[in-house]
Protein backbone atom coordinates (compact mmCIF):
# COMPACT_ATOMS: atom_id res chain seq x y z
CA UNK A 1 0.00 0.00 0.00
CA UNK A 2 2.89 2.61 0.82
CA UNK A 3 4.48 1.85 -2.52
CA UNK A 4 1.53 2.70 -4.23
CA UNK A 5 0.91 6.30 -3.03
CA UNK A 6 4.60 6.82 -3.51
CA UNK A 7 4.14 6.00 -7.37
CA UNK A 8 0.92 8.22 -7.63
CA UNK A 9 3.61 11.25 -6.03
CA UNK A 10 6.20 10.72 -8.23
CA UNK A 11 4.07 10.38 -11.93
CA UNK A 12 1.41 13.11 -10.77
CA UNK A 13 4.20 15.85 -10.94
CA UNK A 14 5.47 14.66 -14.04
CA UNK A 15 2.05 14.41 -15.64
CA UNK A 16 1.18 18.13 -14.84
CA UNK A 17 4.64 19.31 -16.45
CA UNK A 18 4.11 17.52 -19.80
CA UNK A 19 0.53 19.45 -19.95
CA UNK A 20 2.17 22.94 -19.12
CA UNK A 21 4.53 22.69 -21.93
CA UNK A 22 2.05 21.76 -24.65
CA UNK A 23 0.27 24.93 -24.31
CA UNK A 24 2.99 26.83 -25.16
CA UNK A 25 4.76 26.83 -28.06
CA UNK A 26 9.11 26.24 -27.98
CA UNK A 27 10.50 29.82 -28.73
CA UNK A 28 7.67 32.37 -26.79
CA UNK A 29 4.47 33.17 -26.82
CA UNK A 30 1.96 32.25 -29.37
CA UNK A 31 2.32 34.05 -32.49
CA UNK A 32 -1.28 36.01 -33.93
CA UNK A 33 -2.95 34.83 -37.33
CA UNK A 34 -3.64 38.13 -39.29
CA UNK A 35 -4.09 38.88 -43.15
CA UNK A 36 -2.43 42.09 -44.20
CA UNK A 37 -2.28 44.37 -47.58
CA UNK A 38 -0.23 46.66 -48.79
CA UNK A 39 -0.46 50.34 -48.83
CA UNK A 40 -1.17 51.61 -52.29
CA UNK A 41 -0.97 54.69 -54.97
CA UNK A 42 -4.04 54.59 -57.15
CA UNK A 43 -6.31 56.56 -59.26
CA UNK A 44 -9.58 57.11 -56.73
CA UNK A 45 -13.04 58.97 -57.85
CA UNK A 46 -13.35 61.93 -55.98
CA UNK A 47 -16.97 61.57 -54.93
CA UNK A 48 -19.31 62.55 -51.48
CA UNK A 49 -21.81 60.78 -51.21
CA UNK A 50 -24.92 61.82 -49.51
CA UNK A 51 -28.79 61.05 -48.56
CA UNK A 52 -31.37 63.22 -50.65
CA UNK A 53 -35.33 63.78 -51.88
CA UNK A 54 -36.82 63.83 -54.67
CA UNK A 55 -38.67 67.14 -54.92
CA UNK A 56 -40.66 68.45 -58.15
CA UNK A 57 -39.03 71.26 -60.40
CA UNK A 58 -42.10 73.26 -59.91
CA UNK A 59 -45.31 72.69 -58.30
CA UNK A 60 -48.89 74.50 -58.94
CA UNK A 61 -51.91 74.58 -56.94
CA UNK A 62 -54.75 75.26 -58.89
CA UNK A 63 -57.20 77.26 -57.99
CA UNK A 64 -60.18 79.60 -59.99
CA UNK A 65 -60.40 83.45 -60.24
CA UNK A 66 -64.33 83.36 -59.79
CA UNK A 67 -67.08 81.52 -57.99
CA UNK A 68 -69.64 79.58 -59.61
CA UNK A 69 -70.77 75.94 -60.13
CA UNK A 70 -68.41 73.35 -61.66
CA UNK A 71 -70.10 71.90 -64.63
CA UNK A 72 -67.00 69.16 -65.66
CA UNK A 73 -63.93 67.88 -65.10
CA UNK A 74 -62.46 67.05 -68.22
CA UNK A 75 -59.14 65.12 -67.17
CA UNK A 76 -58.38 61.78 -64.49
CA UNK A 77 -56.90 62.37 -61.35
CA UNK A 78 -53.34 61.07 -61.72
CA UNK A 79 -53.34 61.68 -65.31
CA UNK A 80 -50.39 63.68 -67.11
CA UNK A 81 -51.20 66.94 -68.55
CA UNK A 82 -49.63 69.50 -70.83
CA UNK A 83 -49.60 73.21 -70.56
CA UNK A 84 -53.27 74.98 -71.61
CA UNK A 85 -54.73 71.81 -71.83
CA UNK A 86 -58.75 72.49 -70.10
CA UNK A 87 -58.66 71.10 -66.70
CA UNK A 88 -62.11 72.56 -65.51
CA UNK A 89 -64.84 74.16 -66.66
CA UNK A 90 -67.55 76.61 -64.82
CA UNK A 91 -70.96 77.74 -65.32
CA UNK A 92 -69.95 80.29 -67.79
CA UNK A 93 -73.32 81.95 -68.41
CA UNK A 94 -73.36 84.44 -65.65
CA UNK A 95 -70.14 85.60 -67.28
CA UNK A 96 -71.54 85.87 -70.92
CA UNK A 97 -74.08 87.58 -69.55
CA UNK A 98 -72.25 90.37 -67.21
CA UNK A 99 -70.22 90.76 -70.65
CA UNK A 100 -73.30 91.20 -72.73
CA UNK A 101 -74.70 94.08 -69.79
CA UNK A 102 -70.85 95.56 -70.09
CA UNK A 103 -70.95 95.89 -74.30
CA UNK A 104 -74.09 97.57 -73.84
CA UNK A 105 -73.31 100.35 -71.12
CA UNK A 106 -70.50 100.73 -73.47
CA UNK A 107 -72.36 101.47 -76.75
CA UNK A 108 -74.76 103.54 -74.61
CA UNK A 109 -72.23 106.20 -73.43
CA UNK A 110 -70.25 106.06 -76.40
CA UNK A 111 -73.20 107.59 -78.23
CA UNK A 112 -73.99 109.69 -75.46
CA UNK A 113 -70.08 110.64 -75.03
CA UNK A 114 -69.89 111.60 -79.14
CA UNK A 115 -72.85 114.06 -78.50
CA UNK A 116 -71.81 115.69 -75.30
CA UNK A 117 -68.41 116.30 -76.84
CA UNK A 118 -70.06 117.55 -80.28
CA UNK A 119 -72.17 120.14 -78.10
CA UNK A 120 -69.13 121.46 -76.44
CA UNK A 121 -67.69 121.78 -79.61
CA UNK A 122 -70.35 123.65 -80.89
CA UNK A 123 -70.95 126.12 -77.53
CA UNK A 124 -67.15 126.72 -77.83
CA UNK A 125 -67.82 128.66 -81.27
CA UNK A 126 -70.98 130.05 -79.85
CA UNK A 127 -68.83 131.28 -76.56
CA UNK A 128 -66.09 133.32 -79.00
CA UNK A 129 -69.04 134.62 -80.87
CA UNK A 130 -70.32 136.29 -77.65
CA UNK A 131 -73.54 134.14 -78.20
CA UNK A 132 -73.62 132.60 -75.40
CA UNK A 133 -71.66 133.08 -72.04
CA UNK A 134 -68.74 131.10 -70.77
CA UNK A 135 -70.57 129.87 -68.04
CA UNK A 136 -72.98 127.59 -70.42
CA UNK A 137 -69.61 126.49 -72.46
CA UNK A 138 -68.18 125.20 -69.28
CA UNK A 139 -71.53 123.57 -68.24
CA UNK A 140 -71.25 121.57 -71.42
CA UNK A 141 -67.54 121.00 -71.54
CA UNK A 142 -67.83 119.96 -67.82
CA UNK A 143 -70.92 117.31 -69.38
CA UNK A 144 -68.86 115.58 -72.36
CA UNK A 145 -65.66 115.20 -70.05
CA UNK A 146 -67.91 113.08 -67.72
CA UNK A 147 -69.51 111.29 -70.24
CA UNK A 148 -65.96 110.58 -71.58
CA UNK A 149 -64.67 109.23 -68.55
CA UNK A 150 -67.53 107.00 -68.02
CA UNK A 151 -66.53 105.66 -71.36
CA UNK A 152 -62.99 104.59 -69.63
CA UNK A 153 -65.08 103.17 -66.80
CA UNK A 154 -67.04 101.08 -69.17
CA UNK A 155 -64.48 99.64 -71.36
CA UNK A 156 -63.13 98.68 -68.10
CA UNK A 157 -65.80 96.77 -66.32
CA UNK A 158 -66.18 95.02 -70.21
CA UNK A 159 -62.45 94.19 -70.03
CA UNK A 160 -63.14 92.66 -66.49
CA UNK A 161 -66.35 90.85 -67.43
CA UNK A 162 -64.27 88.84 -70.21
CA UNK A 163 -61.85 88.07 -68.27
CA UNK A 164 -64.14 86.50 -65.69
CA UNK A 165 -65.64 84.41 -68.67
CA UNK A 166 -62.25 83.53 -69.70
CA UNK A 167 -61.59 82.01 -66.16
CA UNK A 168 -65.05 80.11 -66.22
CA UNK A 169 -62.28 77.92 -68.07
CA UNK A 170 -59.01 76.62 -66.26
CA UNK A 171 -56.37 75.52 -67.52
CA UNK A 172 -53.32 73.93 -66.85
CA UNK A 173 -50.90 76.54 -66.02
CA UNK A 174 -47.66 73.85 -66.68
CA UNK A 175 -47.04 70.11 -68.11
CA UNK A 176 -46.57 67.50 -65.14
CA UNK A 177 -48.39 64.87 -63.20
CA UNK A 178 -51.97 66.15 -61.49
CA UNK A 179 -52.44 64.92 -57.71
CA UNK A 180 -56.16 63.53 -56.26
CA UNK A 181 -58.95 65.51 -57.40
CA UNK A 182 -60.24 67.77 -54.60
CA UNK A 183 -63.45 68.92 -56.20
CA UNK A 184 -66.24 67.18 -58.49
CA UNK A 185 -68.55 68.10 -60.83
CA UNK A 186 -71.72 69.86 -59.32
CA UNK A 187 -70.05 71.62 -56.73
CA UNK A 188 -69.66 74.91 -55.48
CA UNK A 189 -66.53 76.16 -56.72
CA UNK A 190 -65.44 79.85 -54.49
CA UNK A 191 -62.24 81.41 -54.87
CA UNK A 192 -62.18 82.72 -51.03
CA UNK A 193 -62.06 79.15 -50.00
CA UNK A 194 -58.48 78.90 -50.52
CA UNK A 195 -58.51 75.04 -51.22
CA UNK A 196 -56.70 74.05 -54.39
CA UNK A 197 -58.87 72.44 -56.82
CA UNK A 198 -55.95 70.20 -58.14
CA UNK A 199 -52.53 70.08 -57.28
CA UNK A 200 -49.89 69.20 -60.31
CA UNK A 201 -46.06 68.56 -60.32
CA UNK A 202 -43.40 68.80 -63.43
CA UNK A 203 -42.05 65.49 -63.06
CA UNK A 204 -39.51 66.32 -65.90
CA UNK A 205 -36.74 67.75 -65.60
CA UNK A 206 -36.63 66.95 -61.76
CA UNK A 207 -34.92 68.02 -58.84
CA UNK A 208 -32.99 65.95 -56.24
CA UNK A 209 -32.06 67.96 -53.02
CA UNK A 210 -29.35 66.92 -50.35
CA UNK A 211 -26.58 68.28 -48.50
CA UNK A 212 -23.24 68.08 -48.08
CA UNK A 213 -20.61 68.98 -44.88
CA UNK A 214 -19.34 72.56 -45.22
CA UNK A 215 -16.56 71.45 -45.18
CA UNK A 216 -16.76 70.23 -48.52
CA UNK A 217 -17.65 73.19 -49.77
CA UNK A 218 -13.89 74.65 -51.20
CA UNK A 219 -14.24 71.40 -53.27
CA UNK A 220 -17.39 72.81 -54.39
CA UNK A 221 -16.07 76.51 -55.22
CA UNK A 222 -12.79 74.94 -56.95
CA UNK A 223 -15.13 73.46 -59.40
CA UNK A 224 -15.52 76.83 -61.22
CA UNK A 225 -17.93 76.93 -64.21
CA UNK A 226 -17.10 73.26 -64.66
CA UNK A 227 -20.70 70.62 -64.38
CA UNK A 228 -20.20 68.29 -61.79
CA UNK A 229 -22.07 64.91 -62.43
CA UNK A 230 -24.60 63.92 -59.63
CA UNK A 231 -25.26 60.41 -59.66
CA UNK A 232 -28.53 58.62 -58.28
CA UNK A 233 -29.13 55.43 -56.62
CA UNK A 234 -32.94 54.88 -56.01
CA UNK A 235 -34.87 52.41 -53.34
CA UNK A 236 -34.39 49.48 -56.53
CA UNK A 237 -30.73 48.39 -56.04
CA UNK A 238 -31.03 46.27 -59.34
CA UNK A 239 -32.03 49.22 -61.19
CA UNK A 240 -29.04 51.51 -63.44
CA UNK A 241 -27.78 54.67 -61.68
CA UNK A 242 -29.64 57.85 -63.06
CA UNK A 243 -26.96 60.43 -64.38
CA UNK A 244 -27.65 64.30 -63.65
CA UNK A 245 -25.64 67.18 -63.16
CA UNK A 246 -25.57 69.45 -59.93
CA UNK A 247 -27.58 72.90 -60.59
CA UNK A 248 -27.77 74.79 -57.27
CA UNK A 249 -25.76 75.19 -54.35
CA UNK A 250 -26.96 77.33 -51.75
CA UNK A 251 -25.90 80.21 -50.52
CA UNK A 252 -25.26 80.21 -46.60
CA UNK A 253 -23.81 77.26 -44.55
CA UNK A 254 -26.77 75.85 -41.96
CA UNK A 255 -25.41 76.68 -39.03
CA UNK A 256 -27.97 74.72 -37.22
CA UNK A 257 -26.39 71.23 -39.10
CA UNK A 258 -23.51 72.53 -40.62
CA UNK A 259 -23.87 71.52 -43.71
CA UNK A 260 -24.69 73.39 -47.42
CA UNK A 261 -27.78 72.19 -49.44
CA UNK A 262 -27.24 71.44 -53.33
CA UNK A 263 -29.46 70.08 -55.78
CA UNK A 264 -28.77 68.14 -58.74
CA UNK A 265 -31.76 67.93 -61.61
CA UNK A 266 -32.16 65.24 -63.74
CA UNK A 267 -34.09 64.49 -66.89
CA UNK A 268 -36.22 62.13 -65.53
CA UNK A 269 -37.25 60.10 -69.11
CA UNK A 270 -38.41 57.45 -67.78
CA UNK A 271 -40.65 58.67 -64.63
CA UNK A 272 -38.10 56.76 -62.50
CA UNK A 273 -37.60 59.61 -59.72
CA UNK A 274 -40.72 60.30 -57.68
CA UNK A 275 -41.31 62.94 -55.30
CA UNK A 276 -40.70 63.01 -51.79
CA UNK A 277 -38.84 59.93 -52.54
CA UNK A 278 -35.99 59.35 -50.64
CA UNK A 279 -32.31 58.24 -52.63
CA UNK A 280 -28.83 57.97 -52.53
CA UNK A 281 -26.75 60.48 -53.96
CA UNK A 282 -23.22 60.78 -55.23
CA UNK A 283 -21.14 63.88 -56.25
CA UNK A 284 -18.69 63.29 -58.54
CA UNK A 285 -16.07 66.06 -58.17
CA UNK A 286 -13.13 64.93 -60.05
CA UNK A 287 -10.57 62.08 -60.18
CA UNK A 288 -7.59 62.00 -57.11
CA UNK A 289 -4.80 60.86 -58.96
CA UNK A 290 -2.04 59.20 -56.90
CA UNK A 291 -4.31 58.83 -53.86
CA UNK A 292 -2.79 56.98 -50.96
CA UNK A 293 -5.15 53.68 -49.88
CA UNK A 294 -5.70 50.97 -47.87
CA UNK A 295 -8.91 48.69 -47.78
CA UNK A 296 -10.81 50.55 -45.35
CA UNK A 297 -11.48 47.43 -42.47
CA UNK A 298 -7.48 48.03 -41.75
CA UNK A 299 -9.05 51.66 -40.31
CA UNK A 300 -10.00 51.56 -36.70
CA UNK A 301 -11.10 54.41 -34.35
CA UNK A 302 -10.01 54.92 -30.79
CA UNK A 303 -10.68 58.13 -28.40
CA UNK A 304 -7.39 59.76 -29.68
CA UNK A 305 -8.52 59.29 -33.39
CA UNK A 306 -8.38 56.37 -36.35
CA UNK A 307 -5.01 54.24 -36.52
CA UNK A 308 -3.71 51.46 -37.95
CA UNK A 309 -1.43 48.09 -37.18
CA UNK A 310 1.30 48.13 -39.43
CA UNK A 311 3.40 44.83 -39.77
CA UNK A 312 7.45 45.57 -39.27
CA UNK A 313 10.35 43.36 -41.54
CA UNK A 314 10.28 40.83 -38.53
CA UNK A 315 6.54 40.13 -38.04
CA UNK A 316 5.58 42.68 -34.94
CA UNK A 317 2.16 44.63 -34.64
CA UNK A 318 2.80 48.29 -34.21
CA UNK A 319 -0.02 50.65 -33.80
CA UNK A 320 0.53 53.57 -36.53
CA UNK A 321 -1.76 56.27 -36.53
CA UNK A 322 -3.20 57.42 -39.80
CA UNK A 323 -5.30 60.42 -41.09
CA UNK A 324 -8.35 59.44 -43.65
CA UNK A 325 -9.21 61.96 -46.10
CA UNK A 326 -12.33 59.79 -47.28
CA UNK A 327 -13.98 56.65 -47.86
CA UNK A 328 -14.48 55.38 -51.60
CA UNK A 329 -16.59 52.14 -51.57
CA UNK A 330 -14.32 49.47 -49.47
CA UNK A 331 -11.38 51.88 -49.59
CA UNK A 332 -9.89 54.85 -47.25
CA UNK A 333 -7.92 57.36 -48.52
CA UNK A 334 -4.87 57.95 -45.88
CA UNK A 335 -3.72 61.68 -45.83
CA UNK A 336 -1.19 61.04 -43.20
CA UNK A 337 0.57 58.35 -41.22
CA UNK A 338 1.46 55.52 -43.94
CA UNK A 339 4.01 55.06 -46.57
CA UNK A 340 3.56 53.14 -50.09
CA UNK A 341 4.26 49.52 -49.65
CA UNK A 342 3.53 49.05 -45.96
CA UNK A 343 1.70 46.11 -44.93
CA UNK A 344 -1.22 46.53 -42.57
CA UNK A 345 -3.30 44.61 -40.81
CA UNK A 346 -6.83 43.93 -42.46
CA UNK A 347 -8.42 41.06 -40.49
CA UNK A 348 -7.62 39.73 -37.13
CA UNK A 349 -7.19 43.24 -35.18
CA UNK A 350 -9.21 42.81 -32.49
CA UNK A 351 -6.47 40.14 -30.93
CA UNK A 352 -3.54 42.17 -31.64
CA UNK A 353 -1.80 44.25 -28.83
CA UNK A 354 1.00 46.59 -29.71
CA UNK A 355 4.25 44.98 -30.55
CA UNK A 356 2.86 41.33 -30.64
CA UNK A 357 3.99 38.92 -32.83
CA UNK A 358 2.15 37.73 -36.20
CA UNK A 359 1.52 35.16 -38.62
CA UNK A 360 0.40 36.33 -41.57
CA UNK A 361 -2.07 33.36 -43.34
CA UNK A 362 -3.27 35.87 -46.07
CA UNK A 363 -2.07 38.76 -48.38
CA UNK A 364 1.15 39.53 -50.43
CA UNK A 365 4.75 37.59 -49.40
CA UNK A 366 7.11 39.71 -47.30
CA UNK A 367 9.40 39.34 -45.14
CA UNK A 368 7.47 39.66 -42.89
CA UNK A 369 6.58 36.60 -42.52
CA UNK A 370 8.37 34.30 -40.11
CA UNK A 371 10.32 31.19 -41.24
CA UNK A 372 8.04 27.96 -41.51
CA UNK A 373 9.94 26.19 -39.14
CA UNK A 374 10.21 29.00 -36.02
CA UNK A 375 5.88 29.17 -36.89
CA UNK A 376 4.06 27.31 -34.05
Amino acid sequence: MLRFWSILVVVLPVAVLSAGCSSRPAGGPARVAVSVARVERRTIPYEIDATGTVEPLRTVAVTSQIGGMLQRVRFAEGEDVVAGQVLFQIDSRPFAAAVQQAQANLSRDLAQAENATRDAARYQALAQQKSVTDEDYQQRQATADALNASLQADSAALTVARLNLEYATIRAPLSGRTGSLLVHEGNQVRPTDGAPLVTINQLRPILVRFAVPAGQLPDLQRRGERPLRVMVRTAQDSSPLVEGELSFVDNHVDSSTGTVLLKGRFRNGDGRLWPGEFVGVTLVLGVQADALVVPAQAVLNAQQGTFVFVVDPDGTAKQRAVTVQRTVDSVAVIGEGLAPGTLVVIDGQLRLTPEAKVEIRAGPKTEADPPAASRP
